[in-house]
């Protein structure tokens, strides 16, 4: 038998009572495909409760609590709206006892601010819970047996509050464990993204944008045949929209693209949702909730290679460029080793490195990490640091292996000072740093060049 399809909806997708009856109408014309669904928060609601644990942690507990009350009422209407009042007391009496527990959490982070990783984590996970919990009776409403599962029943993870990482062999006996049998009599499993629990029971969280990642470790867990990530747009375009408002959509994509593009700016999905498919080869689809019947983006293994090598243009802004230049880098042993040690130290992310005998450079979308960072760096030479960069990366199977493609991107954009260039790491990109206030321009050129030619 082939594989459930895990079904992933994301927060712009469960917005409001229309946004959950089309998720239920989705999951209705996909009966065949053995569904289980995992949820974002509502749109807005888990910004919400940062935004609460912050307050809190000022000595604002009640209006830290009080912030939260709209949201809670829009959940509440989606009750009104699609459950039937038979069914509805239940929910409201849930909603009623989020409110009092988040506020008694909230209480708790201000007079103990220690608490505030550990419960910073139990708070925002309220988004998934409740969201999932809706889900699941609007199923049962239309008729589908749609049954809520805890997700931190089924994604173990380490104990590191809010980058928590996945704890796969645990992950993948659990989640068989919870949700084979529902999916054995036919049920719906549906559970809230981003959420899991550490070893000693706490909830933990996987970062923003986990929830693509949870539908991912679910689909892995369960040997999926297919894993659905739905959002508010058709799939994966040539390039953002708002830059290039006539930006194509891709049919298909490898692994590879996907990453790449994810990483790099396209929001379309977090850049971690492909490692659990690539380590099992379960396809990944991208479709848009808004239109169900559109096809989508098709990432698998493989794809074809596109005419001109180039499938898409991504780009990523607010970029921070760090150099460390040396002399007695010349011929040193050790010392690009010592220069990712500072980022590891540091938990500092880079996302493009370019050396040269003398020195080595360096992006970090994170500027909050420059102060602590410099002081170390300056032990290994002269530090320059050079804020106001965009990353522009341009993608495609084959590209590394076709002539010319490097001349065209870079003859397209001539008279654009470009600060730092990345090529070989891998075939399928080409990604160079320009100044922010010109990536835009870059970017449309581009498109321009190699699918409006």
């Amino acid at each position: 038998m082939t594989g459930p399809t895990v079904m992933k909806f994301g927060g712009t997708s469960v917005e409001d009572a229309a946004a959950f009856e089309r998720v239920a109408a989705i999951v209705a014309a996909r009966m065949e495909m053995r569904p289980v669904v995992v949820v974002s928060a509502m749109a807005r609601f888990t910004d919400a409760l940062v935004a609460a644990v912050r307050q809190a942690a000022a000595g604002e507990p009640a209006e830290a609590a009080a912030s939260l009350d709209e949201h809670l009422h829009r959940h509440a209407a989606v009750v009104r709206a699609l459950i039937p009042a038979a069914a509805r007391q239940e929910l409201v009496d849930e909603l009623e006892a989020a409110r009092h527990t988040l506020a008694d959490l909230l209480r708790i982070i201000a007079a103990h601010p220690g608490t505030r990783p550990p419960l910073h984590d139990e708070v925002v996970s309220f988004g998934e819970r409740l969201s999932s919990l809706l889900v699941a009776a609007v199923l049962r409403a239309r008729g589908l047996p749609g049954r809520w599962v805890d997700a931190r029943r089924c994604v173990r993870t380490t104990a590191a509050h809010t980058r928590a990482e996945p704890l796969m062999d645990a992950t993948r006996a659990a989640t068989r464990a919870e949700a084979g049998p529902l999916l054995g009599a036919g049920e719906i499993p549906v559970l809230g993204g981003f959420i899991g629990a550490a070893e000693n029971g706490a909830t933990t969280t996987l970062g923003r944008g986990g929830s693509d990642y949870s539908a991912a470790l679910v689909g892995a867990a369960l040997d999926a045949g297919e894993i659905q990530i739905w959002t508010d747009v058709t799939g994966f375009l040539t390039a953002d929209p708002r830059v290039v408002p006539h930006a194509l959509q891709i049919p298909r994509l490898s692994y590879a693209e996907a990453a790449e593009l994810a990483f790099f700016g396209a929001k379309v999905l977090h850049p971690r949702t492909i490692q659990p498919a690539v380590a099992q080869h379960i396809p990944v689809r991208v479709c848009n909730s808004r239109d169900p019947g559109a096809e989508g983006t098709w990432i698998e293994d493989q794809s074809e290679p596109s005419p001109r090598a180039v499938k898409a243009i991504a780009h990523k802004t607010g970029t921070t460029l760090v150099q460390v230049t040396a002399a007695r880098m010349l011929g040193a042993y050790g010392f690009l080793r010592a220069f990712f040690e500072v980022f590891e130290r540091h938990r500092a992310s880079v996302d493009v490195v370019a050396t040269s005998e003398v020195s080595i450079s360096a992006s970090l979308d994170d500027p909050a990490a420059l102060p602590a960072l410099i002081p170390d760096l300056e032990r290994l030479g002269t530090v320059g640091v050079e804020e106001g960069n965009a990353i522009v990366c341009v993608v495609g199977e084959g590209l590394g292996a076709s002539p010319g493609v490097a001349g065209e991107v870079f003859g397209a954009i001539r008279d654009v000072n470009v600060r730092m260039i990345s090529q070989g790491a891998s075939r399928i990109n080409l990604t160079f740093v320009v100044g922010q206030d010109r990536v835009r321009e870059v970017v449309r050129r581009l498109h321009a060049t190699f699918f409006e030619e």
